[in-house]
């Protein structure tokens, strides 16, 4: 399978790109990692008139421990930000969410920000992004905006994203040094997309009980899925067996019965996401400390 015909841009600072998308709007796409792009232009998905390479501005290429969050800048490579000394020290729920993406080969190439402006609800990093309420840095021509990870997934492979932007950092909150979290994720074959999955976050109080709960849900709808009313359910409680099997119940109810396909039925992604629900809450809770 070839691509269609594009015109191959490849800027070697930020301004320089910026001005291309002002100029082609529409009809230029970003190429970073290109573990998304390139599939859709072989397979005549997408036919962009341009194709505005970022890897050559170095500017977008750090990752920045600062007080508040882990700054990832937009060419960073997953595998990079894996084997990342400070990341395996301050964040090992992203090093978690990042050993569960495809093969190493896909990491070597594959770039967070691509992943979450790609926006595939069965991806683990949008999810994440979510759990923890993260940002997304988007630049124009026109200036520099900060948009919430609430705000940002809007629809399936649909973001916030204005044709004019670039995502240049994406921005993953610390976790408590108290906190417990998991990944939890079912796929047919190790390395393939997760027919469901969830992300959690829980808190501690001293006296053990749940101070505060984060859940987020990857494959189970057109975008990530945040469990508000779980994470409520869960404050106070000792995460018992009872509260579990209530927590799972109500992950059913999440599921997007239309979403679904020729790997998994709404049914089955229903009683999956029940099961990540359990083993996420569980295992995270077990992590406290």
């Amino acid at each position: 399978m070839k691509p269609p015909h594009f015109q191959y841009c490849a800027p070697g600072v930020l301004d320089e790109a910026l001005g291309l998308l002002a100029q082609c709007g529409t009809d230029a796409k970003v190429l970073a990692g290109g573990q998304s792009l390139i599939p859709l232009l072989n397979m005549r998905l997408s036919a962009p008139l341009y194709l505005v390479d970022i890897n050559r501005v170095a500017a977008l290429d750090y990752i920045a421990a600062g007080e508040s969050y882990l700054s990832v800048g937009a060419i960073v490579r997953q595998r990079s930000v894996e084997q990342s000394t400070v990341v395996r020290q301050r964040h090992p729920l992203l090093i978690e969410v990042i050993e569960h993406i495809g093969h190493m080969q896909i990491r070597n190439r594959g770039t967070l920000a691509g992943s979450i402006a790609h926006a595939d609800p069965a991806a683990e990093l949008p999810a994440l992004l979510s759990c923890l309420d993260g940002e997304v840095v988007a630049r124009s021509s026109s200036g520099e905006r900060v948009i919430k990870a609430g705000q940002f997934f809007t629809d399936y492979l649909t973001t916030a994203l204005d044709a004019q932007e670039i995502v240049t950092e994406i921005r993953f909150p610390w976790l408590l040094p108290q906190a417990g979290w998991a990944c939890i994720e079912f796929s047919r074959r190790a390395g393939d997309y997760a027919l469901a999955g969830a992300i959690a976050v829980v808190i501690p109080t001293p006296k053990g009980t749940c101070l505060s709960a984060r859940i987020s849900y990857f494959g189970i709808s057109t975008t990530p899925v945040r469990g508000y009313e779980i994470e409520h359910m869960l404050a106070g409680t000792s995460l018992d067996d009872a509260v579990l099997q209530a927590a799972a119940h109500a992950a059913e109810r999440l599921v997007d019965d239309k979403f679904r396909d020729i790997h998994a039925t709404s049914t089955y992604r229903r009683a999956l996401t029940a099961e990540a629900t359990k083993r996420a809450l569980s295992t995270a809770w077990q992590r406290c400390t």
